[in-house]
Formats: structure tokens, sequence, C-alpha cells
């Protein structure tokens, strides 16, 4: 092949702008997507949503992909332009469509806010029922300010001690802000501006009625916290001369301590992220029925407005070096809005034609919902059953969820290598990894069962896996070692 043959076939190669911005749309979930098609409202005038007559729909569809060289010293005649393709017949007046659709019976629309003090006020008003000198209280408040959403100071004293003499003009020791923190550690809810988990747990635990089980507790957390993150229940029982009935009454009061205290306030303003599922799978009289999220069919058309500008246009004999100007500017955006409309529309057939490809491919599994019937499946599958890209079925599958009959799910999660059982079938790893999450749920939890066990417990159950893949699959199922499972 020569060099001018192989940069020829590299540029047929390369995508138009046109497709990447499809790839993208196709990419985003719904939230995303809605924030891109509000984007694009904004910036394209020519661009509009709600409902239009059936006739402009089909002058969308027969929108002419041509683009016009323009050159000042050309006189434009309105044919060339292909106006009328354009053009709606929808003629209803802007003012139709605006207060008069509404009755003082329709529902308020607007959304409510939740009025309250935030956690880092909160916080403030207690500091304010102390007695401080004036330097303490700028150090209290910069301490409180200084509390994450956990609950937590997570910034070392000296970096504190930095940045008050910066930006608070106020000059100060480690020893003097170690003073003040223990006057913040007195704040509710207990436990606040602790600068770690075992601070946080002792703090607690100081500020609990004292009776032997909590003393013990309190015990360990302060002289034993290795130990007790790492379940090394023997080494404690010996460091602290207990029997094991007293050790399991001592952990069961740490248990009941929140780790996190800046959580439990109901003030602290912070955000929690809604996933809003792309796709619904019912069960409807034993058949599936798939469905796309509304939300990601919006109803596009292009502006009335622009539509009477070239009406104008086109209907005026003396045509001016400004009109003409304005008139290519009106065909741009007329092209951009076209273009934007078949792109959602690909986009909406591309998320149904690939999903109702992964609901037939995992039928067993929707209907039943037990994951040991999920099928082996990889992009590449679905990507040859419904003839597309297996980098557009990834930009589905890595983005989208799907509300079905037993929860919401990452579509992602229905993909599975497979492997062989001893029976010589193929099997999905999803199913090995359901079965190994079983066991380990049954298991004897003052014993539990290492990897090595686990694997001669799945090879028994006819799954041939070695030690170190049953590892691999605990840490994808976020289980911890045997010695991380153990209970008294």
């Amino acid at each position: 092949m020569s060099l001018k043959q192989f940069l020829q076939f590299k540029l047929s190669q390369k995508l138009s702008p046109q497709q990447i911005q499809l790839m993208k749309l196709i990419q985003l979930p719904t939230q995303a997507f809605e924030q891109r098609l509000k984007q694009e409202l904004e910036e394209n005038p020519a661009l509009d949503t709600g409902k239009e007559s059936e006739a402009s729909d089909d002058n969308i569809d027969d929108f002419d992909n041509s683009t016009d060289d323009y050159d000042d010293n050309e006189t434009i005649d309105a044919d060339d332009i292909n106006i009328d393709e354009y053009l709606s017949d929808d003629e209803i007046p802007e003012y139709r469509t605006q207060a008069n659709n509404y009755s003082v019976d329709d529902e308020d629309k607007s959304v409510p806010y939740a009025a309250g003090t935030s956690f880092t006020q909160h916080l403030i008003n207690q500091l304010n029922t102390f007695r401080l000198s004036e330097q303490d209280r700028e150090i209290a408040y910069f301490l409180v300010g200084s509390v994450d959403e956990s609950g937590y100071i997570r910034r070392s004293l000296s970096d504190i001690t930095d940045d008050l003499a910066f930006t608070q003009n106020v000059f100060t020791t480690e020893e003097e802000i170690e003073k003040v923190l223990q006057i913040v550690h007195q704040l509710d809810p207990a436990g606040v501006g602790a600068r770690n988990l075992q601070e946080c747990l002792s703090i607690q635990l100081h500020r609990k009625e004292q009776h032997p089980d909590v003393e013990l507790a309190t015990a360990i957390i302060d002289k034993g916290f290795e130990q007790f993150t790492k379940k090394h229940y023997k080494k404690l029982m010996q460091k602290f001369s207990i029997n094991e009935e007293q050790l399991k009454d001592a952990i069961e009061e740490v248990e009941r301590l929140n780790p996190k205290p800046g959580g439990s306030y109901a003030g602290n303003n912070k955000i929690v992220e809604h996933i809003v599922p792309d796709f619904a799978i019912k069960i409807v009289e034993g058949e599936l029925e798939l469905t796309l999220n509304g939300r990601n069919a919006p109803e596009l058309h292009v502006s009335r407005e622009y539509n009477n500008m070239l009406k104008g246009y086109k209907d005026t004999k003396q045509k001016s070096k400004a009109q003409k100007d304005a008139v290519m500017f009106i065909k741009q955006k007329l092209d951009a809005a076209k273009w934007f409309i078949e792109a959602v529309r690909q986009r909406q057939q591309t998320l149904f034609v690939t999903m109702s490809s992964i609901m037939h491919y995992q039928k067993e599994y929707f209907l039943s919902g037990d994951e040991r019937k999920l099928r082996p499946m990889i992009l590449k599958d679905i990507a040859d059953e419904i003839e597309m890209d297996v980098s557009t079925i990834s930009r589905v599958a890595n983005s989208k969820y799907v509300d079905t009959p037993y929860g919401t799910k990452l579509i992602k999660e229905f993909f599975s290598e497979s492997m062989t059982n001893d029976q010589g079938e193929e099997v999905s790893t999803r199913e090995i990894k359901k079965i190994l999450e079983t066991v380990i749920e049954e298991e004897n939890k003052k014993k539990p069962l290492t990897d090595e066990a686990l694997s001669k417990i799945l090879k028994e159950k006819g799954y041939p896996i070695a030690r170190r893949t049953v590892a691999k699959y605990r840490e994808q199922l976020d289980i911890p070692v045997a010695r991380l499972r153990k209970e008294l």
C-alpha cells in the first residue's frame, strides 16, 4: 500500500463532527441528556420544544442536507435556499401558547425549598454558649469551618496554624489549637471534630454513661485499636485479660457508635444524587415489556419565528446585502437544528434497540430475577446481533440504568465473561460470583472460609476455579478476607 493510499484510507476512517456528537449524545444518561438539550435550546434559537403540527414534522424530515456556497458578489435566489423545506404550516399565534393554556386549577409546578440551619451554623450556635477569649473564639470558628460533611477535621494542626496566620491574621501555636479543639469535641453530635475514626469513637465512648462494657470498649479503642480493626480477638483477650463474652459485649458497645457524626445531622444540606432509570422493564402477562424513559424523547421542532423570517425573505422583491447575510445565518441555525433533531431521534433508536437486544439475550434472568440465570454476554455479542459498533454498545452499557422488577440496575452489570464448568458447559462469571456470595453468607462467622476453602467448595459444586481467581471475584464483590469477616 502506497503512502498516498494509506493516507486516503486513514481519512476515510475519520468520524465526522456530527458522528462524534451523536456518540457523545448516546453516552449521556437521562439527566445529563436533559442538560445537553437545554444547552442546545439556549444556543440555537432555531430549535424549539413542544408539539407541532404533522405538517411541521414532515418538513423536518424533508430538510435539504445541501449547503450553499456564498459569495458577496453573488445574487442569492430564494429558490436556491430551498426555503419551503424549512417552513412550518403551524400558524398558531405565539400568545396562544402561553398563559391561555393554563387554568387556575392547574397544578403548581414550583419546587419547595427546605429551610433549615446548616451543619456549620448548628455547631457555631453551640460554640456561642461557651465563654472564650476573642482569639480562642476565632480559632474555634475556624476549626468548625474545617469540619467536613462526615463530621471530621481531616487537616493537620500545622496546616491549620499556617492558614490562621495567612488568612485570618491570627498567630497561634499547635498547642493552643489543640486546647480549643477539645472544646469543639464537646459539641453535638458526639464525635464531631475528630481527626480520625479512632478519635471519633473514643470521644463518643467517653461521653457515654460509664459501666464495665463501656469502660472496656474505651480501653480497646484507646489502647488496642489496631488489633480491633484487624479483628485479632485472641490478642485483645490476652492484652486486657478478658474472656470472649466480655469482649463481645464491649464490641457491641462500639458497634452502636456513629462513625460519621456529620451524616446524622439532618440540616447539613448534603446533596443526595438520585439515579434516574433510562429504561424500564416490566413483565406483562408473562412477557417482557421494555420502555424508554420519556425524558429521553423530547418533542423538538424548528422555531416558528425562524420560519417566519425565511418566509419574509422569500416574499421580498429587493434583497439587500444585510438580508442576504441574515438569511445565511438563519439557514446555518436551521441546519444545526435539523441535525440535532435527527441526532436525538437516532439516540432514542440506538438506546431502545440496544436495550431490547440485551433484554431478549438475558430473558431468563429478567423473567426470574435469579442472577444465576444470567448468560455469559460480552459487548461483541450485542454489537453483532444489532449490527452496531462495540464502542456504541459500551457507551449505552456503561452509563445507563434500567428499572426492573428486581430493582434499578446498571446495564453493564448484565455483561460478564464465560468459563467452562466440569460438565463442559459455558457459564457466566456472574453466576459463579453469586454462588460465591451465597457460600460466604452461609459460612460460620466464627470460622470464616479462607479463599483456599472457598475454591474447594466451588470445585465440589462443579466450578473448577483457582484460589487466586476466588480472591479476585471476592474483591470485586467487596467482600473482605476471612479474618475480617470473623465474628464472636
